[in-house]
């Protein structure tokens, strides 16, 4: 049975992730920064080719999409939204180092949610429809390479939820424009709900043999 390989890509940084600032539905574009390292890591590393690019609707993701992937078709991919942060959006760790309720949010477990926000959990489920969803259509069209733009907390706990080997999403820690290439076959996401995680994205130039 054919096996699909999605990479999976951080959009490029923001404003608010200089600061430090907790941004799941705010909507930020790229700073100059921003655009400045991904056309670096465009000089420097070799990205996939794909037959599509999927991304999470925001603009800190499409603009990623149009700066690293320009000449690719770009659909949108709801599920893979970064999570809401509730009363939390906007804020810094330090900011709320004293709240009672985050605190109790840091420290519970993946059905903990912010005031008002998302749980991680509920991450997983939408992000579970998105990979199904995207599966489907790659069977249906003949793709076997697509990109997916979308957060770093999307990253880390997808790869916790579903990849192997296992990891803690805690020890994962995704730059911008960097990422994880999966490979998702049709069987084993039937009956297990995992992919397997083969490495990590964009390829030093050395790598790109089979590209």
């Amino acid at each position: 049975m054919k096996n699909y390989h999605i990479f999976l890509l951080r959009h490029g940084r923001t404003d608010a992730n200089d600061r430090g600032q907790y941004i799941g539905t705010t909507d930020f574009p790229l700073n100059d920064r921003g655009r400045s390292e991904l056309l670096d890591k465009l000089d420097s590393f070799v990205y996939p080719r794909v037959e599509r690019v999927y991304t999470s609707p925001l603009l800190r993701c499409t603009e990623t999409a149009e700066l690293l992937f320009p000449n690719r078709e770009t659909v949108i991919a709801d599920e893979f939204r970064e999570l809401h942060f509730g009363k939390f959006e906007g804020k810094t760790a330090e900011e709320l180092v004293n709240n009672k309720e985050y605190m109790a949010w840091i420290r519970g477990g993946m059905d903990a949610k912010p005031p008002e926000g998302e749980s991680v959990a509920e991450l997983c489920i939408r992000t579970y429809q998105g990979f199904y969803r995207i599966l489907l259509e790659m069977m249906q069209e003949d793709m076997t390479h697509i990109a997916l733009i979308t957060h770093g907390g999307v990253i880390a706990n997808a790869l916790a939820c579903f990849g192997l080997p296992k990891l803690d999403p805690k020890q994962i820690r995704t730059e911008p424009g960097e990422g994880y290439e999966i490979q998702i076959n049709p069987q084993m996401w039937q009956q297990a709900q995992a992919f397997e995680i083969l490495g990590t994205v964009p390829f030093l130039p050395e790598e790109t043999d089979t590209f």
